[in-house]
């Protein structure tokens, strides 16, 4: 059975890189925080050891993810003169049929997904009801509260 591919942007990718650099970069000090904890003596009752083997265990974690989601990833390069139609990787200003509200959102892979930036997952009940429409279409989005219905107001 073959690993799901991971959808980034070129951003999404850049960013994880950083995000591994810097956390590859932590190690050594780390290991520093654990070989003077270990100097404390007894490390039954030693918090500055245990924080540093936590925060070691957190970070060889991460930096395993991170480095599995980069080796799964596919980037996600969107031709900008193919702005008709909705793929991830676009950006859609919608239109709240029910209260008029306007709202952006960028469609991304699952791994760049954050909601507080207004960058939605292809996998979300938003994101997959989007994809494939144009500029015009109403999209009934299935959600907790009910249907939502949203007009495409413009595809960036």
């Amino acid at each position: 059975m073959s690993e799901k591919e991971i959808l980034l942007t070129g951003d999404g990718v850049r960013r994880l890189e950083e995000e591994l650099h810097y956390l590859k970069s932590r190690r050594r000090e780390i290991a520093e925080r654990i070989k003077a904890a270990l100097e404390f003596g007894d490390i039954t009752e030693n918090s500055e050891y245990e924080e540093a083997k936590n925060e070691q265990a957190f970070v060889e974690g991460r930096i395993i993810t991170l480095e599995k989601m980069l080796r799964k990833a596919r980037i996600i390069d969107r031709d900008p003169a193919a702005v008709d139609t909705v793929v991830v990787g676009s950006r859609v200003l919608l239109k709240n049929l029910k209260n008029e509200k306007e709202v952006e959102f960028t469609i991304v892979g699952s791994a760049e997904s954050n909601p507080s930036e207004f960058r939605i997952s292809n996998e979300s009940p938003v994101g997959k009801a989007l994809l494939g429409h144009k500029v015009g279409d109403v999209v009934k989005v299935k959600a907790p509260a009910g249907v939502i219905e949203y007009q495409i107001l413009e595809i960036k």
